[in-house]
């Protein structure tokens, strides 16, 4: 008997208060302008009605100008009181909204509203807060990738021009000073031919690694493994750093956007290293599975506050915009791109790239030979 009257009362007790909550939703669903009405009306008959009941129990002669103005501040304060916490729960929804507004200015563009469900109001305004900032980010998308676009077709007509026409010439400059070396008598002469000769040598390789670094041929003729496999072994050459390249998969070519995107990860990773890194060792891993291409290149230099570089650059500061244009790279084909780095234990960077849907890859296993 005592069980059946202790769960009486729990399920009247869940009835009331799911009753209660209920009503406030419903209350709540009204609109702010009304809700502001109801409320300072109600604080004017709690006011105007607990004023005239207390004034109506106090005897004649206690209406003198202290007791009378101790009422009045009371009563004062009872009513800002219950004004604000009136207030402040009318216009929640607004003040939750206007936070959101507030760190999407200070930079979190992918922050959005949150929609409260019984305030239409402030549910009109996010879900049009919220279609604003899609539209935005949609229009930033689009532009970074009519820029990256139009950079690498500058990139690679600058670096056909460099190949077919400035290496052409810097070559038929080399041919003409060994044939005059070879017709010149003095031996001083020969020497400064000679001098000139080596100029141009240098200055011809100068401009075939500019070509190069620039727009390899060997990523639009062979695809994104080759051209890695050449830039590595270019790199170590010139840095001096020991490059453990590693790839799984990979038996097809993948979309021309995304063979580009990731080898300009890998490439202003790998010149990053070898400007601010002071490192010894670098590994360069690739994996291909079949919905996602990851990378992860890791070195054992010297390191940085990752933290930090989440944070506004400061007056006087810069940005590191070669990791930001990592960050936008990725970003465009739906990826991420983490840096974990701490100072004195390196640097980690893992790119995620989902695998967009194209037509059938080519095989991507030929190999580029070193000159």
């Amino acid at each position: 008997m005592f069980e059946k009257l202790t769960m009486t009362k729990v399920s009247q007790t869940v009835e009331e208060a799911t009753q209660n909550n209920q009503f406030l939703r419903r209350l709540l669903r009204i609109p702010v302008f009304y809700r502001v009405l109801i409320a300072n009306s109600l604080i004017i008959f709690i006011g105007a009605t607990g004023g005239t009941w207390l004034a109506s129990q106090l005897p004649s002669n206690s209406y003198a100008p202290t007791g009378l103005i101790i009422f009045i501040t009371v009563g004062w304060l009872v009513s800002v009181v219950m004004n604000f916490v009136l207030l402040r729960i009318a216009f929640r929804p607004l003040m939750d909204l206007g936070k959101v507004m507030h760190r999407v200015q200070e930079g979190e563009r992918s922050l959005r509203a949150p929609l409260t469900g019984f305030d239409q109001d402030a549910d009109q305004l996010a879900s049009t807060l919220n279609m604003m900032l899609e539209a935005i980010n949609e229009s930033s998308r689009q532009r970074a990738a009519e820029i990256f676009n139009a950079q690498e077709e500058e990139r690679k007509r600058i670096a056909r021009e460099l190949h077919d026409e400035t290496s052409q010439v810097l070559t038929s400059l080399l041919i003409s000073l060994a044939v005059l070396e070879e017709s010149v008598a003095t031996e001083e002469a020969r020497d400064r031919i000679g001098e000139t000769r080596m100029l141009a040598h240098r200055t011809l390789r100068a401009i075939r690694n500019l070509s190069t670094d620039l727009r390899p041929s060997a990523l639009d003729d062979l695809g994104l493994i080759p051209a890695l496999r050449w830039y590595i072994k270019e790199y170590q050459q010139k840095f001096s750093l020991d490059v453990n390249f590693q790839t799984s998969g990979f038996k097809e070519r993948l979309p021309t956007t995304l063979e580009t995107a990731l080898y300009r990860i890998v490439q202003e990773a790998l010149t990053n290293i070898a400007r601010h890194a002071h490192a010894h060792k670098v590994t360069v891993v690739l994996k291909d599975d079949p919905d996602t291409i990851y990378v992860t290149i890791t070195d054992d230099g010297h390191g940085f506050d990752a933290e930090q570089l989440q944070k506004p650059p400061g007056p006087g500061q810069e940005r590191g915009w070669g990791l930001v244009g990592m960050r936008e790279r990725a970003s465009l084909l739906d990826g991420i791109l983490t840096i974990e780095s701490r100072a004195g234990h390196g640097t980690s960077i893992h790119a995620r790239i989902p695998q967009q849907p194209s037509a059938p890859r080519k095989n991507s296993n030929a190999e580029v030979s070193i000159p």
